[in-house]
Formats: C-alpha cells, sequence, structure tokens
C-alpha cells in the first residue's frame, strides 16, 4: 500500500499483550504499532492523528522506561468531553495502542483480560491525557502544542480550492505535500521538543 515514505521513518511502539499471548495471536504476545497503523485507523494522516500517536510513544516511553508497555493494563484519561473538538480521533488512537477501552470494550475471558473501563473522559487535569499503569499507579499527563509548528502559508487557499473542486492537479499535489510536510515535521523534527510534546510525571 502506497504511502508518504516518512511514515516509516516515524518509531515503533513495541507492547507485550498478555491477551494475544494467551489466544496465539502473537508469539509471545508482542504487538508492534507504527504510524500508519494510526493512519490506517482514523482514515488519514494529519496532525491530530500525528500527536495522538506521538504522545501515546512519549507516555509510554516514561511509564515504562525499562521494560516493555504491557498493553492492556493502562488507563487513559481526557480532560476533554469525548465530543469535543478531536478528542474522538485522539481516543481512538490512544486505545488501539494502549487497549485502554471504555464501558463498551472486551470483558475478558475468566476474570482476566479485561479492558472495560479504563478509557475515560472530561477528567479534571492539567494536561490533556493522563496515562497511568496499573501495576504500579505510576503516571504522566500529555499536551500537545501544534501551534509551535506552523503550517504553509499557502495551505488555507489551497485547501480551500480543493474543497470547492476548483484546485488544478499541481495545486492538489502541492496541497497534499504541504500538509503531510507539516505532519512529518510535527513527527521527526519536533517529537522531543519539548514546546510542542510536553510530558508530565503526576
Amino acid at each position: 500500500m502506497s504511502h508518504p515514505d516518512f511514515f516509516d521513518a516515524v518509531p515503533r511502539i513495541s507492547l507485550y499483550d498478555p491477551l494475544a499471548e494467551f489466544l496465539g495471536a502473537a508469539e509471545d504476545g508482542v504487538l508492534q504499532y507504527g504510524y500508519f497503523d494510526a493512519v490506517r485507523l482514523a482514515g488519514h494522516s494529519c496532525p491530530t492523528v500525528a500527536a495522538a500517536y506521538w504522545s501515546t510513544f512519549k507516555a509510554l516511553q516514561n511509564l515504562y522506561p525499562d521494560t516493555m508497555p504491557v498493553r492492556g493494563d493502562i488507563r487513559a484519561e481526557f480532560s476533554q468531553d469525548s465530543a469535543s473538538g478531536v478528542t474522538g480521533v485522539i481516543a481512538n488512537v490512544v486505545s488501539m495502542l494502549t487497549g485502554a477501552m471504555s464501558g463498551n470494550g472486551f470483558k475478558g475471558i475468566g476474570g482476566r483480560f479485561d479492558r472495560r473501563d479504563k478509557l475515560f473522559f472530561a477528567v479534571e487535569m492539567t494536561g490533556e491525557i493522563r496515562f497511568t499503569r496499573l501495576d504500579t499507579g505510576k503516571a504522566v499527563q500529555t499536551a500537545a502544542n501544534l501551534s509551535r509548528v506552523p503550517a504553509s502559508p499557502r495551505l488555507p487557499g489551497l485547501m480551500a480550492s480543493c474543497l470547492s473542486g476548483a484546485a488544478t492537479a499541481a495545486e492538489t499535489a502541492e496541497f497534499r505535500q504541504l500538509w503531510q510536510a507539516r505532519v512529518r515535521s510535527i513527527l521527526l523534527e519536533h517529537g522531543d521538543d519539548p514546546d510542542v510534546f510536553l510530558v508530565t510525571p503526576v
């Protein structure tokens, strides 16, 4: 499947999923996700999807500095309601990566592997998302300031032309290139920029 080359340059996330191991879905229960998995889930690549993926990456790095993250053993909480802005889009990506689900998640087998009641919204906090290890209680909050990575000034006009159907083939190609160039910059040039991605221990 064709996609921008930079997708493959974004570091991947490896997690241990005890349910995957129990049911023989993955050898040793190890699952690996890349940015393209988040794109396929959302159906598009944009700054929001990029921030959701990378915020989770950074949070897991901090929560599990010396061991592999355990999928399904992480609680994710959001400061915004699920219907506010792009919170729902972000939550879908976070849920895919962490295994955290709300009340409609997997109920488990024999009292194990329950994924429910680990995803919450409208929780009071100073950050945007709080990730908590359920085995230790260790938690971090993340926030993404994407305004620090400005888009090309040509993007609004090109987007308007594309939406109205007035854009030429060259303008359409330029719009797509500039759009993904910002996503690339967020992930590969500003992924470790604390002014863009803030991770705070709780």
